[in-house]
């Protein structure tokens, strides 16, 4: 049982964002500070929506959320209708590969980041993605 009303529940999940969270804007911030530029935010016409592209390095940058793509580390399962959350990351975890897959099958380089690998050490992840290009 959900320990909050269902209207506030529906309110708490409307405000889920699916682009610009905050791990991807400290990402765009931090790419910018190092002077990575050139990129596209979410471009439509791209299986999947990596999250930040570089069209001209062909570099997909998906930024996955800890709850929402099933973090080994972070991921904590909600007790409530538990087997329709494990089902759900599961086909988001499914669904991620696919569109790698199909990415790399076009010509793509695909990297993913954990939300917390962002908050962690930014730093870090801005160095492999410059890596990358």
């Amino acid at each position: 049982m959900d320990r909050v009303s269902v209207e506030l529940r529906s309110r708490i999940m409307r405000a889920v964002r699916a682009r610009d969270t905050r791990p991807e804007m400290a990402l765009r911030r931090a790419l910018y500070a190092r002077g990575l530029r050139g990129y596209r935010v979410a471009p439509k016409w791209l299986t999947g929506k990596p999250d930040v592209v570089f069209p001209g390095a062909r570099l997909a940058i998906f930024v996955d959320g800890c709850f929402w793509h099933g973090c080994p580390d972070h991921c904590r399962m909600p007790a409530a209708r538990a087997s329709y959350w494990r089902t759900k990351i599961r086909r988001n975890r499914v669904r991620d590969a696919s569109d790698a897959a199909v990415l790399r099958g076009q010509g793509w380089q695909v990297l993913r980041f954990w939300e917390h690998e962002i908050h962690d050490n930014a730093e870090a992840v801005v160095a492999a993605i410059a890596g990358h290009l």
